[in-house]
């Protein structure tokens, strides 16, 4: 019988991994930080065409794109003249468990069915754990969810148990963790166990089946306004919704579209403190994702990430939950669609956005997903109120502080945005680099790596370089 204790299990992870998920990693490698991430995509991933044949078959995919006419209007009205982009918005709840995750789903688990393994993985506290399920259902294949959802004293968030009935509504079985290294372990021990696939978030299966939501805005877009969008955005938490879409955009031809991110700002929040996990009211779309994932994206539970956000964003902008709750009842009360907070982050960054562009640009939200009693915003402020934070009117840019205080916008003028530079988030990420692999010394190949990862120049790596180490490097 296998060792099962912590350290055995960790020690076997790319032995685990490899059979789970059937991808041989090490051929794409050329050291253990620079590999060849268009041929992985090309060699592994689905065509876009097989994959929109693939989602067709499960009814994934070609939902709505919506303006947002009254929204429009209350923008122009408080925008200065000549200013107030129009907004459109992707309606992913459409989708037949509620979100854009079906598409991320709808790969893994034909491929996991394709080569005939009996079950499907997930590990995740999102709506990723009910794609998997619902998927998983449509092909007749057995489920597996296991979800971060209790701090060390078993108090759970409601949003992450209202996505855990929706796993195990679509028959899924839900392991239910505190927070912590737990989660991987587990996960671990179940893929050795059963021998299920691993439908991780960040395979190019997954990537593969969110290009079509790119390719879609791209040709709905232009059908309805004769281009393509000015600026789509997107909300940023792990990276795989940003990475694929923006590829999708490019197949389609929408090359000049400015490609921007949303998150949430919970600076100084930890995503895996046990102090930390009910001081967040966004259980995804916020900063401890959306930072680390950008500037270490390996930090996944697979060998080399698939969803590399920095190669494709031009933009970062963060906004408050206040704001993210104020959007939300904006959207309902306005245009008569209830929706979650996911792609509502994103909105209150566009939202802001419009106010500042010309009247003659198209911004494209590109989710909304489902909401339930667990995601409503009067569910997450009862709670917020319960663990000690204080909720209050104002201006949330001037007065939210993380953990401790949500503000709620007093009128939709409000609404803004923080801006983070993007040459400190690849510094950030040339730092992470250098520590995770404890690098003095890279070749010309790991440079030029790097430069792609990061969506910048060859010169620029090589002086983020020169400042953390000075003259050590070579």
């Amino acid at each position: 019988m296998r060792d099962i204790s912590y350290e055995a299990v960790l020690a076997r992870k790319n032995e685990i991994m490899k059979k789970a998920v059937g991808i041989d990693y090490e051929k794409f490698m050329s050291s253990e930080l620079a590999f060849d991430y268009e041929q992985m995509m090309e060699e592994v991933g689905y065509s876009l065409d097989k994959v929109r044949e693939i989602q067709a078959e499960t009814g994934v995919g070609n939902t709505t794109l919506v303006e947002l006419k009254q929204i429009n209007r209350l923008i122009k009205k408080i925008a200065q003249k000549g200013k107030g982009a129009r907004i459109f918005v992707k309606d992913e709840a459409t989708n037949p468990s509620g979100s854009y995750k079906d598409r991320r789903a709808s790969v893994s688990v034909y491929h996991a069915q394709k080569h005939g393994y009996k079950g499907v993985i997930a590990a995740t506290s999102g709506n990723y754990g009910a794609a998997v399920a619902s998927q998983a259902a449509k092909r007749g294949l057995k489920c597996i969810i296991t979800q971060e959802c209790y701090d060390s004293r078993w108090i759970g968030q409601p949003e992450i148990l209202e996505k855990g009935r929706a796993c195990e509504a679509y028959g899924a079985e839900v392991v239910q963790l505190t927070v912590g290294p737990e989660l991987f372990y587990y996960t671990l021990v179940l893929l050795e166990e059963t021998g299920f696939f691993n439908a991780s978030l960040y395979t190019p299966y997954a990537i593969a089946g969110v290009e079509t939501l790119g390719y879609e805005i791209a040709i709905q877009t232009k059908e309805l306004v004769g281009k393509y969008p000015d600026a789509v955005v997107i909300t940023h938490a792990g990276g795989g919704i940003l990475t694929g879409t923006a590829r999708g955009l490019k197949k389609a031809g929408a090359i000049d579209t400015e490609i921007i991110a949303a998150s949430v700002n919970l600076k100084g929040l930890h995503m895996a403190s046990d102090n930390d996990f009910n001081k967040k009211y966004f259980t995804t779309g916020h900063t401890g994702f959306g930072i680390p994932f950008a500037t270490f994206p390996d930090r996944s539970d697979v060998p080399k990430n698939a969803a590399r956000a920095l190669r494709y964003m031009d933009r970062y902008l963060l906004v408050t939950q206040g704001e993210v709750f104020y959007i939300t009842e904006m959207l309902a009360q306005l245009e008569g669609m209830q929706r979650g907070p996911a792609g509502n982050t994103s909105l209150a960054a566009a939202f802001a956005l419009a106010l500042e562009m010309d009247d003659d640009k198209v911004i494209v939200v590109n989710e909304t997903e489902y909401t339930g009693a667990g995601k409503l915003p009067s569910a997450q402020l009862t709670f917020a109120k319960k663990m000690g934070m204080e909720i209050k009117r104002g201006d949330p840019i001037k007065e939210d502080i993380p953990g401790k205080r949500i503000v709620i916008p007093e009128h939709p003028s409000q609404i803004g945005y923080i801006e983070l530079n993007m040459d400190d988030v690849r510094r950030s990420y040339v730092k992470e680099v250098i520590k995770r692999y404890n690098k003095k010394n890279f070749t010309n190949e790991e440079i030029k790596f790097m430069a792609e990862d990061t969506n910048t120049t060859e010169e620029k790596i090589k002086q983020f370089i020169s400042e953390f180490l000075g003259g050590e490097e070579n």
